[in-house]
């Protein structure tokens, strides 16, 4: 029989063995975490490029290349002088011989040792393998792919959201490190913050209750921790990433400009410890910290047009008559995207759900820390989406745990208002859902509460696969066997078409009888 994570501290919790089971636990020394990694899973990269290498942000002449130096990977620091040199290497093939591009440049305690380098004068639509060496040691080689330029006829990309690592093993990670993409997106929920009660993480008990991670050495080991998952640090150097967070990689429901100084201290904390960890490029270069940029327009050639989005850091609190959740510059800038977008696939990379959800029993909201708090302002952006004559928009959404198709509305309360978009919501990696009763039960009654509402499946894990031409965007449900399983197989349990030039979306035929709690006819 096969036991995931949750199940492995349940049992330890049972036997009395919780501050050696979970990694994290108050007193372990790192190589007792790491010990307590290993058991739940946990492998890493030969030292002192345990964390592997990723790379982010294609552009058609530039790519950003991370990795990090931690032979100690669960230590808060490592034991290492204060700068080290390391050299990274581009080429064109994988055993980067026919070289492009190389250099050297130092990795500083200051950020945990951690390398961006932006690679410049590459080519487009082009793939590059690259390389790390410092301390007398090579890393993995990693691969990635520059945008393309002009007319292309098709992209191929995935979504990933939500992977707890308490809650399952990373087989969608696996999987999509072997699909043949051009990039991923990652949604949100990278990490998730949760406090310990003797040892183990606070979805594991009742009352959440216990101390959550704080400091910026908690959350570089927490980070460290999900990087132990092998088919995560496979999907990084298989394919770019661009990248958005949610809230748990700070702290659950969080309002970036809410709180007073020790949230700040926390966030300060949780932001340095994610752009440690991320192939993230930012305008800023160096001085991103403490307020790394997230949101960003990327083209990939002349078929799609990337926004992503951030939802966390210029919030106000939610329900609020003016209350933001884009916050003033960047609905600012938004708009003006909207304005001057091209003719184009326009796909908006969104944490939370930006379609309305009422409850089973139609009356109020199912949570308002998605776009539901902000009513005034979805209306204002949907409705300038519609003004400005916006068309073929897609946005693809994470944080639910389970799947959803909607049509995006101007008024989501009137069913006649215009129909503007659609929005796909992903399964997660391995983050629990609702219960499969509940689902049953739940799933035709939000369908009635929301006629927007197309389609809705929880029982499932897993991430979505998108095909882009210049005819159709169709997005393919893939699922995992089962969490318990890194090597679990995967399946397509549905896909949805949406046609150039014509808003709204359709189940492909082929895939119309598969599983779901709520489709509409």
């Amino acid at each position: 029989m096969k036991l995931n994570r949750r199940d492995l501290l349940k049992a330890a919790a049972a036997a009395g063995a919780l501050n050696v089971a979970w990694p994290l636990a108050v007193g372990l020394t790192p190589a007792e975490a790491r010990e307590a990694a290993e058991a739940l899973g946990a492998d890493y990269d030969p030292a002192p490029f345990t964390l592997g290498v990723a790379s982010g942000d294609p552009q058609p002449y530039s790519v950003l290349l991370w990795t990090r130096l931690a032979p100690e990977p669960l230590a808060a620091e490592q034991r290492l002088p204060e700068t080290v040199e390391v050299r990274w290497t581009v080429a064109e093939d994988p055993r980067l011989r026919r070289v492009v591009a190389e250099g050297t440049t130092a990795a500083s305690a200051t950020l945990g040792h951690s390398v961006h380098i932006v690679v410049e004068g590459l080519r487009p639509g082009r793939h590059y393998w690259y390389g790390f060496r410092a301390l007398g040691k090579t890393s993995r080689v990693g691969r990635t792919k520059t945008a393309p330029t002009g007319r292309i006829g098709k992209a191929l990309f995935a979504t990933a959201n939500c992977q707890a690592f308490h809650d399952g093993y990373y087989a969608a990670h696996r999987a999509i490190a072997r699909e043949n993409l051009d990039f991923v997106i990652h949604l949100g929920d990278y990490i998730y913050e949760h406090g310990q009660v003797g040892g183990v993480p606070e979805s594991h008990v009742r009352d959440h209750d216990g101390p959550e991670i704080l400091t910026l050495g908690d959350y570089r080991k927490r980070h460290a921790l999900y990087k132990g998952d092998r088919s995560l640090r496979e999907a990084h150097a298989a394919h770019p990433w661009f990248l958005t967070w949610d809230d748990h990689e700070v702290v659950n429901d969080y309002s970036g400009t809410g709180g007073g100084a020790p949230f700040m201290k926390r966030r300060a904390a949780a932001y340095q410890a994610w752009y440690e960890h991320m192939p993230h490029r930012d305008s800023f270069g160096a001085m991103a910290l403490p307020d790394p940029e997230i949101h960003r327009v990327r083209r990939w050639g002349e078929l799609l047009e990337l926004t992503v989005l951030d939802l966390r850091s210029y919030r106000s609190a939610q329900n609020l008559p003016d209350g933001t959740i884009l916050g003033t510059d960047q609905k600012a800038w938004l708009k003006q995207g909207i304005d001057k977008a091209p003719d184009a696939w326009h796909v908006w990379a969104n944490s939370i759900m930006l379609s309305q959800l009422r409850s089973p029993s139609g009356s109020g909201y199912m949570f308002t820390d998605q776009w539901d708090g902000f009513l005034a302002e979805r209306r204002e952006v949907l409705g300038h989406v519609h003004a400005g004559g916006l068309e073929d928009l897609v946005v693809l959404t994470g944080d639910w745990h389970s799947a959803f198709v909607d049509d995006i509305r101007v008024d989501f309360d009137r069913p006649d208002s215009p129909l503007v978009g659609t929005e796909f919501t992903a399964h997660s990696v391995t983050s629990g859902a609702y219960s499969a009763d509940w689902n049953a039960t739940n799933g035709p009654l939000m369908g009635r509460a929301n006629p927007h509402l197309k389609y809705f499946e929880g029982n499932r894990y897993g991430y979505d696969v998108y095909e882009v031409t210049p005819e159709r965007f169709s997005t393919h449900m893939r699922v995992i066997g089962d969490r318990r399983d890194p090597a679990s197989p995967v399946s397509t349990l549905t896909t949805f078409h949406v046609d150039r030039g014509k808003p709204g979306s359709y189940e492909d035929p082929g895939t119309k009888g598969s599983p779901a709690q709520y489709r509409r006819d």
